[in-house]
């Protein structure tokens, strides 16, 4: 670990040095990405740096007692710093091991969620715009942005299906592990007697793929112009600005109809589609790494029960990772980080025990 970490600390004096180079500044592409590699190296040295500082109290402390001369009080100051020396080493050891652990390249990227109604009819359509709100409350919180990429509303105000856009900083980094199936234990609106009824919706969340992450050959493409419809409200129009692109070679179809503008419905449908293909391939990739499809918490696959929400009980439960929480409300309502930081930390501890391992 050492090794590696003194060669993370040149790299990142090279890096410093070069961000002060005129022919890289001028070079916009390459002074980006070494910006950008220096705020992913700076945490790690920083700390590595911290740790340096521990080991060399550790030597000094232990220097003045094998000297000796010391009066019994200055012995004991000397012995008292050299065990908070050697708390700092083991404490910034145990951090810096987290920091070497690989980054997912994609925890930087926006994301599309895509939520649908599951099983339950139009309760779980209902339920899916519940989800819907708790994430573009969430989304808000955080200081990012969504943007509706596609909506199928029922009359009820529900959806039987939503795809929108989270733009911000880090927003894969904390949405990744909503995908699966999210089921509801609550009284719906349409049950006279009062029955509890269980239904689900399933979300995928996927990283926003970048015309360098995948490449589309136009002559692949169909696409169709047709007539905005729904539940009605302001989005629905008369003239045909609804997108629907088909991908002939894999069959995948996005349609898109929540601007006015057909151009900008087209723009909106080819980032799902770079999405939605890129996802593909890299789930196609991640199905030979058998020991990351069996991860704990970030397998990724919407088939599987990830969470419950009890609204009699007022309970969230994450089954994932045994967690209940009874702030049923307050989730909803987008304050749902206490739950994404256990999923964020149990996911560290596994990849730090197969990494030990």
């Amino acid at each position: 670990m050492l090794d590696r970490l003194s060669s993370v600390e040149k790299r990142f004096e090279e890096v410093s040095e070069m961000l002060f180079d005129t022919n890289v500044i001028n070079d916009i592409e390459k002074y980006t990405a070494l910006i950008k590699e220096h705020k992913n190296l700076e945490p790690i040295v920083l700390k590595y740096r911290e740790y340096k500082a521990a080991k060399k109290s550790i030597e000094e402390a232990k220097e003045m007692l094998y000297e000796g001369g010391l009066d019994k009080e200055m012995r004991e100051m000397v012995l008292e710093e050299l065990d908070l020396a050697r708390k700092d080493e083991q404490r910034l050891s145990d951090e810096l091991k987290i920091l070497l652990l690989p980054k997912d390249p994609n925890d930087d990227k926006n994301v599309i969620v895509e939520i649908r109604g599951g099983t339950g009819g139009e309760e779980s359509a209902l339920f899916a715009a519940v989800l819907f709100r708790m994430y573009s409350m969430y989304s808000e919180k955080k200081g990012w942005k969504t943007e509706v990429m596609y909506a199928n509303e029922t009359e009820l105000g529900g959806f039987k299906e939503i795809s929108f856009m989270v733009i911000g900083e880090g927003a894969y980094s904390r949405l990744k592990f909503e995908s699966g199936v999210h089921r509801v234990q609550r009284v719906p609106e349409t049950e006279s007697q009062g029955r509890i009824h269980t239904s689900a919706a399933t979300v995928a969340v996927l990283p926003e793929a970048e015309e360098v992450d995948i490449e589309i050959n136009p002559k692949d493409l169909q696409i169709d112009t047709f007539r905005s419809s729904g539940a009605g409200g302001q989005h629905i129009n008369k003239t045909d600005s609804a997108i629907r692109i088909t991908h002939l070679p894999t069959g995948v179809v996005v349609e898109c109809q929540d601007e006015r503008s057909q151009y900008k419905n087209k723009d909106k449908a080819m980032r799902v589609l770079r999405t939605r293909l890129y996802e593909a391939e890299r789930e196609k990739q991640s199905s030979q790494l058998a020991d990351e499809r069996k991860s704990m918490v970030g397998s990724g696959d919407r088939s599987e029960k990830i969470r419950t929400y009890n609204f009699p009980q007022c309970r969230v439960s994450d089954h994932r990772i045994g967690l209940t929480i009874y702030k049923l409300e307050q989730f909803i309502n987008g304050d749902m980080d206490e739950v994404i930081d256990a999923l964020i930390t149990a996911d560290t501890a596994e990849k730090l025990q197969k990494s030990e391992n």
